[in-house]
Formats: structure tokens, sequence, C-alpha cells
């Protein structure tokens, strides 16, 4: 697995280093990563080098280089995704992660390497279950005199199941927050046909619940429906495609029957991610986009955007930016709502609109004009870039994902929780052409 890693700053420099393996020469890896992989650029190409026998995997992160080795085939991916971890702890202990935190807490990282990894395999990476007994004073000193009840606890903590959770959590107010949030992708061309959408999403949990609770969280899922034909009725379906989930997620119960079931961590955490394209609904269209040249030094841009959600939903902090040709000298806008303005460091008009009600459809019209040049006229050089959007609607999926149920049970406390889920389409990449 992993043979060694070591921290070295922009120069190459070796600040801290932690061998797993006996056939591990510190000083010459360091050596070969500066002169080989530094010196000759080859750490900006690639985030893997192999150099002889050698494989350097390693990760740039403020002004260090975080480098892990490793003489087998060893799998890039879970070395890569604990390089991620192992930068979280540190931060959860000391804050930035940089070359003079590190040097300051050259003890505290040496411990903490000495705990999250055992011979070059990754073992405890959550920060909550570390700090119970490694402080930024150093090791917890009062564990040692806490009976072995507490010291037992430690331990199924750090060996057990279910490391993510602390024993004991109590509220006086149990509660559950859910966030559906997607990012919309679109490409549109000029005619309104969709060339492109897709929408990124994810789960956002934020649990305030005693005990250790039980968790199921049903969507309308195509695979989860299939399994309940009375439900499919009620619910259009969806096809989650590229699907991860926190590792509170039961994998082999999804599998199964696709049930997510879980137990919770305590707090904010992200529960699952997902994309979909098939059943995405775009909750803006442009609608007959029309760019006209009027002579060598003037154009007009007309068009109208359609807010295509329900009445009773509304899009916020809506912003869609109308490209201008670089020699554009002035503009004169009308629309129908909101403002607009020329900014010349974007090369656009920047149209903002505070609130847009569905269903509803404002005009844009400006006459631009330009700098005289010889070259041609106002088009011929102009690559008409699209048209890009940027907005938030609260309580609108664009994909259509809906939350069927969200149960919590508590086999030692049963209370019952009070659940809350919203949902929030935002603006990824949308653009319509012109």
């Amino acid at each position: 697995m992993i043979g060694a890693i070591l921290f070295l700053n922009s120069r190459g420099d070796i600040i801290l280093s932690r061998a797993f393996k006996d056939n591990v020469n510190i000083r010459a890896f360091g050596e070969a990563f500066r002169t080989q992989v530094i010196a000759t650029k080859l750490a900006d190409r690639s985030p893997v080098n192999t150099l002889g026998s050698v494989s350097f995997l390693h990760m740039r992160h403020e002004n260090l280089y975080i480098v892990a080795t490793s003489r087998s085939n060893v799998n890039a991916a879970l070395v890569f995704t604990f390089l991620s971890c192992m930068l979280k702890i540190f931060k959860g202990y000391f804050g930035t992660v940089n070359e003079e935190n590190v040097k300051e807490s050259f003890v505290l990282v040496q411990e903490l390497l000495d705990e999250i990894v055992d011979f070059g395999y990754p073992q405890n990476t959550e920060v909550d279950v570390l700090k119970m007994y490694i402080t930024v004073q150093g090791l917890n000193m009062d564990l040692l005199t806490r009976g072995k009840e507490s010291q037992s606890e430690i331990s199924m903590k750090v060996t057990g199941k279910i490391n993510w959770r602390k024993d004991g959590i109590k509220y006086r107010k149990n509660e559950v927050f859910l966030d559906v949030v997607e990012d919309v992708n679109l490409l549109m061309s000029q005619q309104g046909t969709i060339l492109h959408r897709d929408v990124s999403g994810k789960v956002v949990m934020k649990s305030f619940l005693s005990g250790t609770p039980e968790c199921k969280f049903g969507l309308n899922d195509k695979g989860m429906l299939e399994k309940e034909r009375s439900s499919a009725k009620k619910h259009s379906e969806i096809d989650l495609e590229d699907v991860t989930f926190h590792q509170c997620v039961r994998l082999g119960k999804f599998d199964a029957d696709r049930t997510i079931s879980f137990i919770p961590p305590d707090g904010e955490f992200v529960l699952m991610k997902y994309r979909i394209q098939d059943t995405v609904n775009p909750p803006f269209r442009v609608l007959s986009p029309t760019v006209r040249e009027l002579g060598k030094t003037r154009l007009e841009i007309d068009f109208k955007v359609k807010a295509e959600f329900s009445s009773r939903l509304f899009g916020t902090s809506v912003v869609i930016n109308v490209p201008c040709p670089k020699q554009t000298a002035s503009c004169k806008i009308n629309v129908t709502t909101g403002r607009a303005r020329y900014e010349a460091e974007h090369h656009a008009i920047v149209w903002r609109v505070r609130r847009f009600p569905g269903g509803s459809e404002f005009r844009f019209g400006a006459e631009v004009e330009l700098i005289s040049s010889t070259s041609g006229g106002a088009a011929t050089h102009w690559s008409r870039p699209p048209i890009s959007f940027q907005f938030q609607v609260p309580m609108l999926a664009a994909s259509g994902l809906h939350v069927r149920f969200l149960k919590v049970h508590e086999p030692k406390l049963s209370y019952q929780a009070v659940k809350w889920v919203r949902y929030i389409s935002k603006a990824g990449q949308y653009e319509c052409r012109i």
C-alpha cells in the first residue's frame, strides 16, 4: 500500500515525512521528487508519476506538495481519497494547512499519522473520533486515568461500524432538515431546440437527533417505484445516474431494493450526489432571440425570457449576461423589469432581476453603438457568444426529483422527529445561443 508520506514546500525541501515500510529511503524519495518531478514541471502535468520502481502520487495544497509513495500497484483513487481526508483532519485541528502550520504542529501531525495509517493502510479518518483522544496539546492523558468503560467506548468508536457518530447525543427538540440542491446545465440553440441538458444535484442533511436513530429515505426513483407499484401513479419517475453516497448509507440495502437507510452523523453532511438527464425541465427559456446589424457601427439585440415554472414560485437573484462585441462604445437598453447596464470589463450587458415570477415573460431590447472600424462590419469578427444565466428558484426541483418519505426511528428513546424538506434549483452552465 502506501510506503511513505512526505510534505514538501514549493522548493522541494522536505518539512515532514513518515515511513510506513522498511524499504523506504525518505531522503532519496524527496530528492527524486524535487529534481525529476518539481524541477521538470511534471508536477503540473500529472498527479501520478513513476520513477523507477516507485510511484509518486501527489496533491498541491497552498504552498505544499503532499506526496504518497508506493512500490506496489496501488489503487490511485483510494490514495487520493485518503489524502483528501487527511487534509480535512488537519484543517479540523489547526485550520489552514500550510508550511508554517505544519512546522508548528509537527508533533501533532506525527501523532495523527500514527492513528490514521497502519503499516501503509488507511484506518480511522473521522475527525470527531480522533479528537476524543488526540487534542491540539497532544494525547488526552485524562483517558489513562478513566475507567475501562471510557477506554473501551473509544475503542468501539475507532474499530466499530459507526465511527461517524458519537454515543449519548441528546437534543430537546429532535429535528431533521433536508435540502435538495440542483445545478441545472443547459445549452439551447437559437431556434429554441435543447441541445444538451442535465442536472447535477446533491441532498444535504442537517440532523439534530438524539441517540442513534435509524433513518429511511425514499425518492421517486424509477427502480424504487418499480418495487412499489401502488406509489407509481402518484409521482413521476426519474432515473438517477452517477449516484454517490455518504459512508453512513448501507449500500447493500440500496442495491437490493433501492432503499436508502442509514444512521446519520450529527450535524450537516452531504447524504448523496446524483445526476439526471432525461426528465430535466429548464426553469427559463429564451424566446425569439434576434441580432440585427444596422450598418457598420450599430447592432440591435432583442429577445424575451419566460419562466417555465409554476406561478406560485419565483426566481431570485436572476442575472442574465447578454454578450456584446469588444468594440462596443455605448448601449441604449430597454427592459420591462429589473435593471440592465453595459459592463465593459465583461463585454456584456448585465440584466439583473431580483424577483422573477413563474409563468411571466419579460422583454429585452438593446441598441448597441460600435466604434467604427476599417476592417469590416459589426458582425464580421464577432463570434456571438451565448446568453448566460445565473439564478436561484426556491422550492423547485428542475429534475422532477421528489422526496417521498423520510422516516426516523430510535428504538430506545421512541421520539417523534420534526422533518423539514426544501428544494432549490440553481444555474450551472446555463446558456442560450443567439
